[in-house]
């Protein structure tokens, strides 16, 4: 039974996600203590809940300690089986923060799995839908863990409601991958879309964007969309595409939160990466993490930030895996991450 603490790292809900991800790929059991103790609301959450309760569900775990404001949590998983899941995290809980929880036991089982989650689709601090489905989906292909995404109904905070729907190929082979070095920037692809709000508002949004994104030199074509949801919502995504790496960058609206803003949180991002040498976009740094630790062989990335989530996950994948991991911060902020996953 492996001891961990929530108060490791940045002491968030990485924590738990993580260990219950490799607590079933391992097949090691956990318990977990101090969860979210430093948080203004301490303890599972019901998007933390709901992702113990799926993880149980698709590894047959026994669990003590899965119920709502709990700092402690018994683990015990069996194997991840596949099938098709349906989860519902009952409030605008991230939805995608659930399935990357879920991804990776599903996506190496002997078998397809399909998995419907209903929640918020696009919530604050949480990768949103089409991040995922533009940036981290094309690069969990490259090293070799394919599955697909939809989004029936997008889910904005505070209501939620939005369902996100996976097909796990399964039969996984995680295999290395050097991203060291962007290239040359190609093109920049966008979206901007509203949700129960007048199209003006999203086309302020691309507006914005187009400009502050104009000195690039390169083609920047950044699409308007409404989405179906139940509530009101606004999202600015752009993709930036280079010869060998790319990188994503987005900002939701709020109320009160001028369309304009909007577009500037999402544009400063991207340009703060071109300005630097990064080849990926802080935030998936973190995400590759935990699949990387997985192939066999070494891969090496180049962030353009380092974030209190990926110093998270390298101390919770360390506890799980004989794994090298070494953070190396560089000039102007960006760093160098390598993944030994042949140490011994």
């Amino acid at each position: 039974m492996l001891q961990l603490d929530g108060t490791m790292g940045e002491g968030g809900g990485q924590v738990l996600r993580s260990a219950l991800t490799l607590a079933i790929l391992t097949a090691r059991p956990f318990t977990l203590i101090n969860i979210r103790a430093t948080r203004p609301n301490p303890g599972l959450g019901y998007q933390h809940l709901a992702a113990v309760r799926a993880a149980a569900a698709i590894s047959a775990a026994q669990v003590e300690g899965d119920r709502l404001g709990s700092q402690s949590l018994r683990f015990s998983p069996g194997v991840a089986t596949p099938g098709v899941y349906r989860f519902d995290i009952g409030t605008a809980g991230a939805t995608g923060l659930v399935l990357q929880t879920l991804l990776l036991p599903l996506a190496l089982a002997n078998g397809a799995s399909k998995l419907t989650i209903t929640g918020g689709t696009h919530v604050p601090w949480s990768p949103c839908y089409h991040y995922l489905d533009w940036h981290w989906r094309p690069l969990l292909a490259q090293i070799g863990i394919a599955f697909a995404l939809q989004l029936p109904r997008a889910g904005f905070y505070p209501q939620g409601g939005g369902e996100l729907q996976a097909e796990v190929s399964g039969d996984a082979r995680p295999r290395p991958i050097d991203l060291r070095c962007r290239g040359n920037l190609r093109r920049v692809r966008g979206l901007s879309s509203v949700a129960r709000l007048p199209e003006e508002i999203g086309e302020r949004q691309r507006r914005r964007a187009l400009r502050a994104l104009s000195h690039l030199g390169v083609d920047v074509q950044i699409e308007l969309c409404t989405l179906d949801a139940g509530s009101p919502g606004t999202l600015l995504l752009l993709l930036l595409e280079c010869e060998t790496s790319q990188a994503c960058f987005f900002a939701l609206g709020a109320r009160g939160k001028p369309a304009e803003r909007v577009a500037d949180e999402a544009t400063e991002g991207l340009l703060g990466l071109v300005a630097g040498d990064g080849a990926m976009d802080p935030w998936m740094a973190d995400q590759l993490l935990l699949p990387l630790a997985l192939a066999d062989g070494v891969s090496r990335i180049r962030t353009g930030a380092i974030t209190d989530h990926l110093h998270t996950n390298a101390a919770v994948i360390r506890r799980f895996l004989p794994v090298g991991i070494d953070i190396d911060p560089e000039r102007g902020g960006s760093a160098l991450v390598t993944i030994d996953a042949k140490v011994s």
